[in-house]
């Protein structure tokens, strides 16, 4: 196991960057997600770290060792792609030996660790199948103790769960999680699914344009996110449009007046909600700030309902509380108190948005 460090890592194709100046360090043992919309940048991070793609500029140091020149099979990083990239004419065991033979292990030691890579997927006695005759989550266990079994410094994986069905995913990411911490290895995960992100990672690395947003553990990005960005990325919320007139005070562009935090600016400025931070009826009165908003229409979504209102003329708000005891659903046209602390948003300056 080893210490992941990113340095200024550049990737240009036709003078246009794909990646611009990341540096970022992943501890040993930790588990590291990036995360952003398709096309940001961060497979391409991952594929330069595994050395199939050369960076333009930057350094990628595994342990105390610069491996930035250095050809993947001389890095020691397990890779598991999208799409598995299994050989279909060769068995579980050969397509697990595979990388083993092309590190010249002997014989002898390369059936204890395809049997060893087995029983950690919780596949033993698959060895003689091939990929056709096994499903999804089957198969992705299978690349991923192909890359297990390398014994790698590093391991990555690029959107590994994207081909299962919702089900299988939500188990086989709590598998990998289990399984990396049992191991202790390095690992850095590149998806742009958030709850998969949440639930998986240590720390996430949000990345937009091929740029890092933020960097922080989960609950730093989720409840103190750096920007507007951010916090319309990690999770859900809703935004307010208008300016902080004073510290504390916050108008919003229909002339509703709320309390908030002091920002640091005066200005124009978003204010930043999350839906389930906010009160809905019964429990509102002694907070911050308090409207009467009148209901719009409601969604049901199994373990918790949004409502959405109107308050003001204009200005739009949701609100999402959980689904217990036959939870009530208002009905449209509806009249409501909904309130929320001044601690709970967020007011970004809008200039400073990209």
């Amino acid at each position: 196991m080893a210490q992941l460090e990113l340095k200024h890592l550049t990737k240009t194709y036709d003078h246009m960057p794909v990646v611009n100046d990341v540096s970022l360090s992943v501890a040993d043992g930790e588990f590291v997600v990036l995360i952003g919309p398709s096309g940001c940048g961060k497979t391409t991070i991952l594929r330069m770290i595994a050395g199939f793609v050369t960076p333009s500029s930057g350094v990628i140091s595994i342990g105390d060792k610069a491996v930035t020149a250095l050809p993947p099979w001389r890095r020691n990083c397990g890779l598991v792609f999208q799409s598995y990239a299994l050989f279909p004419h060769m068995t579980v065991a050969q397509n697990i030996a595979f990388g083993l033979e092309m590190q010249k292990v002997d014989k002898t030691s390369i059936g204890k660790r395809v049997e060893d890579a087995l029983r950690l997927v919780r596949l033993g006695g698959f060895e003689d199948r091939y990929p056709r005759q096994m499903s999804g989550g089957q198969q992705q266990r299978v690349a991923l103790a192909r890359a297990l079994a390398i014994q790698p410094d590093i391991l990555l994986l690029d959107e590994p769960l994207s081909n299962l069905d919702a089900k299988l995913r939500v188990e086989v990411r709590l598998e990998i999680r289990e399984l990396q911490r049992k191991l202790g290895i390095t690992t850095v995960l590149v998806t742009h699914d958030q709850e998969e992100a949440l639930t998986m990672a240590d720390r996430l690395v949000v990345i937009s344009e091929g740029c890092v947003r933020q960097i922080g553990t989960k609950r730093d990005i989720y409840e103190r996110p750096a920007d507007r960005y951010v916090a319309a990325f990690i999770g859900r919320s809703f935004f307010i449009d208008g300016q902080i007139t004073s510290p504390g005070n916050f108008r919003s562009n229909d002339g509703l007046h709320f309390l908030v935090e002091d920002s640091g600016f005066i200005g124009l400025g978003s204010l930043t909600l999350r839906p389930e931070q906010l009160t809905l009826g019964a429990g509102s009165e002694a907070l911050d700030n308090r409207f009467l908003g009148r209901v719009e229409y409601t969604s049901f979504l199994g373990p918790a309902i949004d409502v959405h209102l109107l308050i003001g003329e204009s200005t739009r708000v949701v609100v999402q509380f959980a689904n217990r005891d036959g939870g009530h659903e208002p009905n449209k046209d509806d009249q409501l108190w909904i309130g929320w602390a001044k601690t709970t948003g967020l007011v970004y300056p809008l200039a400073n948005e990209r």
